[in-house]
Order: C-alpha cells, then sequence, then structure tokens
C-alpha cells in the first residue's frame, strides 16, 4: 500500500471540502475520483485505480477524522501562524495539505512525524504554489516542537 497515495487523496478531498462543501459521504465514496478518471485516465489506468482500495481506506481514515476534528486542528493551525500571517490568508490547497497532515501527526499514532512532515512538503511542492511548502513545512515543524516538548 502507498500511504503517500492515500494522503494525496485525502488532501484533495479535504480540498473540495473546503471548496465545494461536498458531504463527508460523498467524499468517502470516491465517485469524484472515478469522474475524473473516466475523463482522463485509459482503461488499463482504470483499473489500477480500482486496485487502490487500502489506499482507499488509508484516506478514508484522514478525511473522516481531519472533518470530525476540524475545529481543533484550525485552531492549532492559527496558534503556529507566524504574525504576518492570518488564517484567513492560506490558500485552500495549502490549508488541505495542512489539515490532514496535522490530523496524522495528531491522532495517527501509527505515523512518524518526520514522514508526515516529509509527505507534506514533497505533496506542496508537486500540488501547491511555489513557495507553499516552505510555509507547510514551517508550520509542521512548529507543532512537532511543540508537541515533544509537551510529553
Amino acid at each position: 500500500m502507498s500511504r503517500r497515495k492515500g494522503r494525496i487523496l485525502a488532501f484533495q478531498a479535504l480540498y473540495s471540502w473546503d471548496v465545494s462543501k461536498t458531504s463527508l459521504e460523498d467524499l468517502l465514496t470516491f465517485s469524484w475520483l472515478q469522474k475524473d478518471s473516466e475523463s482522463t485516465q485509459s482503461e488499463e489506468e482504470t483499473q489500477i485505480s480500482a486496485s487502490e482500495q487500502p489506499e482507499k481506506i488509508f484516506a478514508g481514515l484522514i478525511i473522516s477524522g481531519t472533518i470530525q476534528n476540524i475545529q481543533a486542528i484550525d485552531d492549532l493551525i492559527k496558534a503556529h501562524l507566524s504574525a504576518s500571517w492570518t488564517f484567513e490568508r492560506i490558500n485552500k490547497v495549502t490549508l488541505a495539505i495542512l489539515r490532514t497532515s496535522i490530523y496524522e501527526l495528531k491522532y495517527q499514532t501509527d505515523s512518524q512525524a518526520k514522514v508526515v512532515i516529509d509527505e507534506a512538503v514533497n505533496i506542496a511542492k508537486e500540488f501547491g504554489t511555489d513557495d507553499s511548502y516552505k510555509f507547510i513545512n514551517a508550520v509542521l515543524d512548529k507543532i512537532g516542537k511543540d508537541a515533544k516538548d509537551k510529553s
């Protein structure tokens, strides 16, 4: 199973949830993924997508957990922003990556912080704006250090 694919699916779903207010039930069916893949993928690629069930299960855990804990996660983001940033200034892609990563850091005890942060940075490099990975790294690093200090 590729947790990276699961993390990408989760961030994409959270982005959709935030932008279009797609219901959690619709997100967890991944029907939005099938619609995209039908129009852009060959039959062979669609078969590969159908075999990604473990990734979808992992993504579903992150999606539902993030939405269930959204207020605590958003409060954590706000508490770790520099004085020059406001929560409203964060673009939606960056916010979705931060939210899913913070859920994983705080609530998924089997996930290693270094791996989660590295994945978030790599996903931001692939899907985010030019420097969003730096912002994500800084916020997640602060949260990780605070968690270590409290334990």
